[in-house]
């Protein structure tokens, strides 16, 4: 509890207002000296903002059984998952979207993806982790034309997940591809409304996405519950219309 209260920069007296408990005992949580029930684990990590799966770590140090399950995608119980996955992945076409899970390892595509994946070495499709495609040099890298905007933007990106989660998989992955060439720049355009992934698509044209990402957000199971689904929407006309051309 401490390491996550130190985390996330917040006093035991803030902590102890804003779980609506007291400041003593809080401290008694803290030192071992007092024992919290199941709910106060719960509430504490819910102010705390900790992930579902290191929820479940603070319930078993507490003594509790874990909150939520961790069963395999491919687990019947999984079914009605595995179907939205499947509408939403479907929905999209012929615009790319995949599914990642919490270590950006990409468990699902739909058809369009292949346009991402064109020059992609195959020993990084093996198993694909979609940040390492991204950045790699023999990956989606020298396709990108604001490589260095973009890799800004994907590193950042991760290392906020690595200070929310505490990720030791995580932080690994930010080591790698914070070692991968090219460039990064801090300088950006206020008046964009997102930024973008510039490519070079087919016949040397240049296509430009924006992203956007859908969770489940009422998920009790931990793999549901980290898993994303990312969706490249075309940002202008021509990227659109190139892509319904290639369907």
């Amino acid at each position: 509890m401490r390491q996550w209260r130190q985390r996330r920069r917040i006093s035991q007296l803030d902590l102890a207002i804003e779980a609506e408990v007291s400041a003593r005992h809080l401290s008694f949580i803290e030192t071992g000296r007092s024992a919290p029930s199941r709910t106060m684990v719960l509430k504490l990590a819910d102010a705390l903002n900790v992930p579902a799966r290191e929820q479940n770590q603070m319930l078993l140090a507490a003594g509790h059984a874990p909150v939520y399950a961790e069963r395999s995608l491919s687990d019947p119980e999984m079914s009605a998952v595995r179907a939205g996955i499947d509408r939403v992945l479907a929905a999209y076409e012929p615009f790319p979207c995949l599914v990642v899970d919490h270590g950006w390892n990409i468990v699902a595509t739909n058809a369009g993806v292949a346009l991402l994946l064109q020059g992609v070495a195959p020993e990084l499709l093996k198993p694909p982790n979609a940040l390492r495609i991204s950045l790699h040099p023999n990956g989606l890298a020298p396709r990108i034309r604001n490589l260095a905007q973009w890799r800004h933007h994907v590193i950042g990106r991760l290392r906020r997940e690595v200070a929310m989660s505490a990720s030791d998989e995580l932080q690994a992955l930010l080591t790698e591809i914070e070692a991968f060439p090219g460039g990064d720049t801090d300088a950006s355009d206020l008046g964009r409304v997102a930024v973008p992934l510039e490519i070079d698509g087919p016949d040397g044209q240049v296509l430009t996405f924006l992203s956007t990402v859908t969770t489940f957000g009422t998920a009790l199971d931990l793999t549901a519950a980290e898993l994303s689904i990312e969706a490249f929407l075309p940002a202008d006309d021509a990227t659109a219309q190139t892509l319904r051309g290639i369907r």
